[in-house]
């Protein structure tokens, strides 16, 4: 069958275990949804657990059904990294094959931020892996204050500059950041993003980041399915920040999320909508920013919660030529040590009110089959050099 619509959802960061070659990446044992599941006195995810969640990963606290409403298999990434922009981008057809560049252990080098000083005006503090509201509780006092520029970054490959909303205004902060994404342009600086981390408050125990974070990320290293989308005429749309990490790359139309629940519900009224033919992308952001690096198990779990709610809407309004795809784009253990992303599997659950054949499918190779299947169905050609194999012919 074809579907006239397809949905992708990701829910950014909810791997499934390690990765053969984790332990290259530091990451042996890491298991976000396992170690979830371990630790929460209570998992209550019935939608997940229909379309074969529990089936393909055993949880202690949700039990496999007899039969799923949904096919679902294991996911292995092909490309060389763990982070955001690799893994979506592996979804639409690109393996990424050098890592990107991370200033973890050292901050970013001293050219870098004396080019940074001189083209905004303001002295940089900060220059440091930090949290991000370990960041604001630090140094925001004195940003403010002083009229100094935080600049830190991550186990990531990333930039963030803060800015108080009140004091130096959300377009000052993105201006900072455009800066800073054409200085690490240049090879030896570059990062896969830059990003602006607003947030309001005047002294430590008050500040909180607002919504109107903005990803500078580096565009495409090639052509991908979205671009081949959009060229034949489908909509694209893209909800969160897939349209950050895609650089408006083969988006027809992009909304910005508050939230990851306030993203169900821009795709659940996109789901209602019926003026439109193709792709709609979705990024849930919030479980890897708010709980993944945060290191908050509990708190995570109950953001799976509360999507599974929403995913229960979602499925009550879907048509019966539409197809919903859910996924991860790497692994983000809140048990393991660190911050950092993990390398682990993820898992892709496919649901359709006209499937009558659900059942387990074989592990893949590559987040590819997700982009390649929706090219497929929509009988368009893949882009040159990109990687995938469709499954459409097992989705029936």
């Amino acid at each position: 069958m074809k579907f006239n619509r397809v949905f992708v959802i990701v829910v950014d960061s909810l791997g499934i275990g390690a990765m053969p070659d984790a332990e290259r990446f530091g990451d042996a044992g890491a298991d976000t949804l396992g170690h979830i599941d371990q630790t929460v006195s209570h998992f209550d995810i019935p939608h997940l657990q229909k379309l074969g969640l529990a089936n393909l990963k055993p949880l202690t606290k949700v039990a496999p059904v007899e039969k799923s409403e949904g096919y679902y298999c294991s996911m292995k990434e092909k490309s060389n990294g763990k982070d955001t922009m690799t893994g979506h981008w592996e979804m639409m057809g690109l393996e990424t094959t050098k890592a990107f560049q991370t200033f973890t252990d050292t901050g970013f080098p001293p050219e870098l931020i004396k080019a940074l000083e001189e083209r905004t005006g303001l002295q940089i503090i900060g220059n440091k892996a930090a949290s991000g509201t370990e960041i604001l509780d630090e140094l925001a006092e004195q940003e403010i204050n002083e009229g100094k520029l935080i600049v830190y970054t991550s186990a990531d490959s990333v930039l963030q500059i803060c800015g108080n909303e009140e004091t130096m205004g959300v377009e000052t902060l993105y201006r900072y950041c455009e800066i800073a994404r054409e200085l690490t342009m240049r090879d030896e600086w570059k990062v896969g993003r830059v990003i602006a981390r607003p947030y309001t408050g005047k002294k430590k125990g008050e500040f909180v980041r607002t919504p109107n974070r903005h990803d500078y990320a580096l565009k495409p290293s090639g052509r991908t399915v979205l671009n081949a989308l959009k060229d034949a005429g489908l909509d694209v749309l893209s909800v969160g920040k897939i349209n950050d990490i895609f650089v408006g790359e083969g988006i027809t139309e992009a909304v910005k999320s508050k939230s990851s629940v306030h993203g169900m519900e821009q795709t659940i009224e996109i789901a209602e909508r019926s003026d439109w033919k193709g792709l709609c992308f979705v990024n849930l952001v919030d479980f890897d920013a708010l709980w993944g690096h945060r290191r908050d198990p509990i708190g995570y779990g109950a953001e799976i919660e509360r999507f599974d709610e929403k995913l229960g809407q979602l499925l009550s309004v879907l048509k019966e030529d539409d197809l919903l795809m859910i996924t991860a784009d790497h692994g983000n253990d809140p048990t393991y040590k660190g911050t950092d992303h993990t390398r682990e599997k993820v898992f892709l659950l496919a649901a359709s009110p006209s499937f009558t054949g659900c059942k387990e499918l074989p592990e893949t190779e590559t987040f590819a089959v997700i982009g390649a299947t929706v090219a497929e169905n929509f009988d368009v050609p893949m882009p040159e050099n990109t990687i995938g194999t469709s499954i459409l012919s097992l989705l029936k």
